[in-house]
């Protein structure tokens, strides 16, 4: 998500000999290799899919066993009083780098990842849009993942931190918009610890309508507008080129709120809205250099794909919305699971979308 500040500390503190002692107990459960293969990168899902062990980042999230039986962990996430996506222990080990990158998925366009180091050393360092920082133990920090950003851990142990997703209530953005103002303001709010708790039951919230099955026109708008502002206001875009992206991309956001109109979220529309996001990508000019989509320097087309063209028309949800929209059963009767898969890969559906 995009924020006012490389990196905003919020006014919030946890006992860090109690995450420790947490984490410590969770030491010899199979942590989940990085989905990106990145050396010394783990994971422990806290809140998922089902609850279940997987990184994926849509569907219905539910806390898993881990985070269960772990009260300091929970109490923590629930004090923040927000819904949150999929969160996680992520442990880099001594000596291991994350590499610099953008996060441009769809999943980081309103969401933001908050940070509670857990166990750290003096030698982890984040490093974002060219500045960088130290998070200590029990402090609590988000940071713009639309700038350019890599973390490096040179210290001789491994840094775990709780890293949980939230979009974030308008209470949570008004406690970053006033932690920040303070710090440029040289007057830093305290922070407020959050103790833990012996025996205090919370709930956790979590999504579970993240992503629809089908994009509305009014997200599909927010999503093409923000990229469209972005490429305008790159000075060293071709003129021509950025021209030739606005108009397909405007015109991608009408004819998509046309066959919304005639479809909805139904399975009858699936294979028209995949039609007119192959269509559109095909018409999106690919130039030498490329029309770039802001200034961390990633090009406009992979930003639209990313955020736009993974995501659009995601199947695998459809029976999760039928069911929440109107008490319908667990499989849409709609679809059967030996039909092809309306995606258009060829294979049936039970083997492609509708893997559960």
């Amino acid at each position: 998500m995009k924020l006012e500040a490389p990196f905003i500390r919020l006014p919030l503190r946890f006992d860090a000999e109690r995450l420790a002692h947490e984490l410590s107990l969770l030491e010899d459960v199979p942590w989940r290799q990085h989905p990106d293969k990145t050396d010394g990168n783990s994971a422990l899902p806290l809140i998922s899919v089902d609850g279940g062990d997987n990184d994926d980042a849509s569907g219905d999230m539910r806390p898993t066993p881990y985070l269960e039986r772990s009260p300091y962990l929970k109490q923590v996430i629930a004090s923040f009083d927000e819904v949150f996506g999929r969160s996680r222990l992520m442990r880099l080990a001594p000596g291991c780098d994350v590499s610099e990158h953008v996060d441009v998925h769809h999943h980081w366009f309103n969401r933001v990842r908050v940070h509670v180091p857990v166990v750290t050393n003096p030698q982890v360092t984040f490093h974002c849009g060219g500045e960088h920082r130290h998070m200590a133990a029990g402090e609590c920090w988000i940071f713009d993942t639309w700038r350019l950003h890599r973390v490096e851990n040179r210290g001789q142990q491994s840094r775990t931190h709780l890293v949980i997703d939230t979009a974030g209530s308008s209470r949570f953005w008004e406690m970053a918009s006033r932690a920040l103002a303070a710090e440029r303001a040289g007057r830093p709010i305290e922070p407020r610890l959050v103790p833990y708790v012996e025996g205090q039951q919370v709930q956790v919230r979590t999504e579970r309508y993240g992503q629809q099955t089908v994009m509305s026109p009014g997200e599909i708008d927010h999503l093409v507008s923000d990229l469209i502002r972005d490429l305008s206001a790159r000075p060293d875009n071709d003129t021509a080129q950025a021209a030739e992206y606005r108009r397909v991309l405007f015109g991608f956001c009408k004819d998509w709120r046309a066959l919304w109109y005639q479809y909805g979220i139904h399975e009858a529309g699936w294979l028209q809205y995949d039609a007119l996001l192959k269509a559109t990508l095909a018409a999106l000019p690919d130039g030498d250099p490329p029309v770039l989509g802001g200034d961390n320097g990633v090009a406009a087309k992979r930003i639209f794909i990313e955020r736009v063209g993974y995501t659009a028309v995601q199947p695998r949800l459809h029976p999760q919305f039928l069911r929440g929209l109107s008490a319908a059963p667990a499989t849409d009767p709609g679809l059967g699971r030996n039909a092809p898969c309306p995606c258009g890969s060829g294979r049936r559906y039970k083997h492609c979308h509708g893997v559960s």
